[in-house]
């Protein structure tokens, strides 16, 4: 399978990272929103990273006019119909996804790869309310997308080798590495990491430490680059309560209970960075542990 158009659901934190890396690797990219201002925004914050990456010699000038050439956007999900590979990269609602395929499948061409940057959600399940179970993978970037190595390959029951074959080329000529996880709640990186986040939050919440000291804890007596409460904030608290959620009714096992203080964080709207709030507050010019 040649794929040489990518299109992107979603200009977010995930969505124009893997636009980022597409236009990079010689794809020719199509970004969609909803929100012209999201895609406007993306687009000048993938400029900003290409610029980080010429300025610490990763890549030259001209392959970042290059990438930037091989972007373009649209409001329409409709456009994506065309391209030969498709990456859903919405909020991790499962309906929201589901309501993203059914307006594409009409419109897309018979050959074309789905695939969803779930990192959390069935991807035998998503497949089966498509037209092309045999087509659809999960497709499951780190973030920053830029920087971190590794992708997930969720092949789901149905999943033909011939798509499975394409995405690992694919990941390959981005220049990155694959893992092939069986399509269990959260895959492999996210069944392990969410129950530590989780608790990291149910020892702050019983007060065994506070923000500063298990962040602290975990960096320098388990060698993290980043403390688990601050990667939380980084994450979004959102994102990791659907995970814990995906975990804890998909595994039915109470070692998979949300900690009752992300819920609370989630529902006062502390989200992390991208609410300026979470476990940690960014209005300042350094972040200050908010317990």
């Amino acid at each position: 399978m040649a794929i040489d158009s990518v299109g992107v659901v979603g200009a977010g934190q995930m969505g124009n990272g893997i636009a980022h890396v597409f236009a990079l690797a010689g794809f020719e990219v199509l970004l969609n929103d909803v929100s012209e201002t999201a895609l406007d925004r993306a687009v000048t914050l993938i400029g900003k990273n290409l610029d980080r990456q010429v300025k610490g010699e990763k890549i030259t000038e001209a392959e970042k006019q290059a990438a930037l050439g091989r972007i373009r956007t649209t409001q329409a999900l409709t456009d994506l119909g065309q391209c030969d590979l498709v990456i859903e990269a919405a909020t991790e609602k499962e309906v929201v996804k589901q309501k993203i395929f059914e307006e594409l499948l009409p419109h897309l061409k018979p050959e074309t790869i789905l695939t969803s940057n779930t990192s959390s959600i069935s991807i035998t399940r998503l497949a089966s309310r498509t037209d092309r179970p045999e087509k659809f993978m999960g497709f499951h970037f780190m973030n920053p997308v830029p920087v971190m190595q590794l992708v997930e390959l969720i092949r789901g029951i149905a999943t033909d080798d011939a798509t499975y074959q394409a995405l690992l080329g694919v990941v390959e000529k981005l220049g990155k590495t694959s893992a092939t996880a069986e399509d269990f709640p959260a895959f492999i990186v996210n069944r392990i990491l969410m129950p530590m986040i989780n608790e990291a939050v149910y020892t702050l919440y019983e007060g065994v430490g506070s923000v500063k000291s298990i962040d602290q804890s975990m960096k320098l007596g388990a060698n993290w680059p980043m403390g688990p409460l601050e990667l939380a904030d980084f994450i979004g608290l959102d994102t990791c309560l659907a995970i814990m959620g995906v975990l804890h009714d998909g595994l039915a096992d109470t070692k998979y209970r949300p900690c009752p203080l992300l819920v609370k964080y989630v529902e006062a709207g502390w989200l992390g960075r991208k609410s300026g709030r979470g476990f940690y507050d960014y209005s300042g010019e350094t972040p200050v542990p908010t317990r």
